[in-house]
């Protein structure tokens, strides 16, 4: 597969399009919801106390997401935690464009897949405004990690932005985008 050959985008014009406005009775293409963004976060606590870990977690993202990730700070001090303000505690990327559909391409067809137990995403983790959550529990499932470079598993949040307005529009788009939704009995 080639940089520049995107085919969720083809298939988003070709496809998506045309049975979402069948479905909701959308009267202009341009009301179709679509994807915005897709950010992925790590919450690395123990990066307070080791940076190593930070850089270390930093290259694995940078290597499965393409881009270089941004390091979160602590906002605030909270003393319980032994954590004060300013302490890297995390990191994140924001994807957009071909890397998002890229990347998406690549979490449905590749990474869900190799999942131990699994049996699809929770079809629920809609937050009440179109965009969608998931959890990995580590990063080995990736295809560009290698298992034995990985000195500590780590999990990670990915959110999927769209435009959609109700939890049904974005799920219907992720669907037909090839999203394995678990089967509500």
């Amino acid at each position: 597969m080639t940089e520049n050959y995107i085919p969720l985008k083809d298939s988003y014009n070709k496809e998506v399009i045309p049975s979402m406005m069948e479905k909701f009775s959308y009267s202009n293409k341009l009301e179709v919801p679509k994807l915005v963004k897709i950010s992925i976060n790590m919450g690395i606590g123990e990066g307070s106390k080791n940076p190593d870990l930070i850089e270390m977690h930093a290259k694995e993202l940078a290597e499965l997401a393409g881009q270089k990730p941004v390091v979160t700070l602590a906002k605030k001090s909270i003393a319980n935690f032994k954590i004060r303000k300013g302490m890297p505690l995390g990191l994140k990327v924001t994807l957009r464009g071909s890397k998002m559909y890229n990347f998406l391409y690549k979490l449905i067809n590749v990474v869900l897949p190799k999942l131990r137990d699994f049996r699809g995403v929770n079809p629920d983790s809609f937050d009440g405004r179109g965009n969608f959550s998931i959890g990995l529990p580590e990063q080995l499932v990736f295809p560009e990690i290698t298992p034995a470079n990985v000195k500590r598993v780590q999990g990670m949040d990915i959110i999927i932005v769209t435009t959609a307005g109700t939890d049904e529009e974005a799920r219907e788009l992720l669907r037909s985008f090839g999203m394995p939704f678990k089967q509500q009995t």
